[in-house]
């Protein structure tokens, strides 16, 4: 049985599937090493795996016309990339890029949409893991469309801070730029002034979160909205788990601090 209990190896989404279904799953799955800026899937290419992160960061990302990108979602140890198979779509209409390198596991697309379709615990917690990942797609619009620069920077620092479970961060303000499609130059400001208020720290290639309780004052409320919607969906699926697959003993199948969701989706609550 694979070991979720090890950072290295921990994908909250895989703890909380039922034991049975996971044995039916493990064979499939291949630990890989993913590094920073490398291409999963290009935009139109077929979906031929998902991956589950374990400590990279995969981000889903839009190429437009004129060269520029935006990030859509991100991907950490919480959840799944390339759920749009599950549904029925052979291609993406976006980029999967890995936005910060790590490990991963990486399945057939075909094989885990084959259990998605026996339509037993699996299928009802992916479908749950989607409705949270559509509430991230759409407050990532609204937050671009109207919320300060500085309050888009200090909300994405956080939740890359909850994925990493690391106070520096190796990214640059050119990939925040990039991810969150503005300009450079609106990011190292933004960056700035939260280093003026001593909740960063700024080094090249390398931000260090010194104050995380301020950052979260200065984050816009996207961040507790996505964070709760995915506490609400992914614990309650667990907790669900919990009740129908257990030992002899009758203890859960897997070890509760092995879904530390409260690094990611129970946020300043954990």
């Amino acid at each position: 049985m694979l070991d979720f209990t090890n950072d290295q190896f921990a994908n909250h989404l895989l703890a909380v599937v039922p034991k049975h279904e996971l044995a039916t799953l493990a064979p499939h799955l291949k630990l890989l090493q993913l590094r920073s800026g490398q291409l999963l899937s290009d935009s139109g290419e077929t979906v031929k795996h998902v991956y589950f992160p374990t400590t990279a960061i995969v981000s889903m990302v839009f190429l437009m016309a004129d060269g520029a990108t935006a990030e859509v979602a991100a991907v950490g140890n919480e959840g799944v990339i390339g759920v749009p198979v599950l549904m029925g779509g052979a291609t993406m209409p976006n980029r999967i890029e890995v936005r910060s390198g790590g490990y991963a596991y990486a399945m057939n697309a075909q094989v885990f949409k084959r259990e998605f379709e026996q339509h037993g615990p699996l299928h009802k917690l992916m479908l749950l893991y989607i409705q949270a990942l559509l509430t991230q797609i759409a407050q990532n619009a609204l937050c671009n469309r109207h919320h300060h620069i500085v309050k888009q920077v200090s909300t994405w620092l956080l939740l890359t801070h909850d994925r990493l479970k690391a106070d520096e961060l190796a990214v640059t303000q050119q990939l925040i730029a990039t991810m969150l499609g503005v300009r450079r130059e609106g990011v190292t400001g933004a960056a700035g002034k939260l280093q003026d208020a001593g909740l960063i720290s700024l080094r090249r290639g390398h931000i260090t979160v010194l104050d995380r309780e301020g950052l979260e004052e200065r984050a816009c409320e996207c961040y507790g909205i996505v964070k709760r919607e995915f506490r609400r969906l992914l614990l309650a699926s667990a907790t669900e788990a919990e009740d129908c697959t257990s030992t002899s003993s009758g203890r859960p199948f897997y070890r509760r601090e092995s879904m530390d969701l409260a690094r990611f989706a129970a946020g300043a609550e954990a």
